[in-house]
């Protein structure tokens, strides 16, 4: 047998185990979901109009866990008393405890234990409700570390929303966000949702794939194995017709984590879209080398 014969069929080998280990894992279905806070202002597209379809989108796809945006106390009571499958957590970014936008995290009791759970804010002083940098809203990151009851696996989940106006703002909470991550994790794995308001040639989607970083971080749309599904775009402002041309809601994962397939979900239930944002979706499964 020639050398190049016997290191071809190593490839192989690798290959076909690689495929048999993620074909006997059962994936993880993760999205990211900006609702659109609750305002009167919105006419026929106010929560109360759409909220049933909210919950729906998300009955529908059965994700695992959802990281979500803009979610006000009323708007989360609703979602989690109609999908009782689901623990919670998070704070109100205004106080640390129920005033203002949650950046709630849902997940699915019967899949996974929750180790530890906090929220940190986009500022100077992260530890304190407040407003970092030139935002024009006091900004948060809530997260999680969990573990898989099906294999053990412990994994990080980190939920955020940047400012819509500060762009210094969205640059400095990009970094703070990598350092946090960089601090808790070590060597877990870590997955990270959000609205980022930045489009991939932004600076802080730069910075959060810094090829060079010491714990690399991917779109999970760009290094899906299935071809993505869905628009590029992900909000849509209520207005079929006026949908963004750039991503600014992603799904981001560590190394040693493989995307088996990303969607982004433009749907529309009876004429409307149940806010302003479409779910992202990625189908995930943990790499098991070390």
């Amino acid at each position: 047998m020639s050398d190049r014969y016997r290191i071809n069929l190593l490839v192989v080998l690798f290959l076909w185990s690689f495929n048999l280990s993620a074909q006997n894992q059962t994936p993880l279905k993760i999205m990211t979901y900006n609702i659109r806070l609750d305002l009167a202002s919105d006419g026929d597209n106010s929560w109360d109009h759409r909220k049933e379809n909210f919950v729906s989108m998300i009955r529908f796809h059965k994700p695992d866990m959802v990281g979500m945006q803009e979610v006000l106390k009323h708007q989360l009571d609703f979602v989690v008393r109609e999908l009782p499958e689901y623990g919670w957590f998070g704070v109100g970014r205004d106080d640390g405890k129920a005033a203002g936008e949650y950046m709630a995290v849902l997940y699915r009791k019967e899949r996974f234990d929750t180790l530890r759970t906090s929220t940190f804010w986009c500022s100077e002083n992260p530890d304190e409700p407040g407003l970092g940098w030139d935002a024009a809203c006091n900004r948060t990151v809530t997260w999680g570390k969990f573990q898989d009851r099906s294999d053990r696996t412990e994994f990080f989940f980190f939920n955020t929303h940047f400012d819509h106006v500060g762009v210094k703002a969205r640059k400095e909470s990009a970094k703070l966000l990598m350092s946090k991550i960089s601090a808790l994790s070590g060597n877990d794995r870590v997955v990270i949702t959000g609205d980022f308001n930045s489009t991939p040639s932004d600076e802080p989607y730069g910075i959060i794939v810094d090829p060079n970083a010491k714990k690399r971080f991917f779109d999970s749309r760009t290094v899906s194995r299935q071809r993505p599904h869905g628009p590029k775009a992900t909000f849509n402002g209520f207005n079929p017709t006026t949908v963004s041309a750039e991503p600014i809601d992603y799904i981001f994962v560590s190394d040693r984590i493989t995307v088996l397939a990303h969607g982004t979900i433009a749907e529309l239930i009876d004429g409307r879209f149940p806010s302003d944002h479409f779910p992202v979706i990625a189908d995930i499964v943990f790499d098991r080398k070390k």
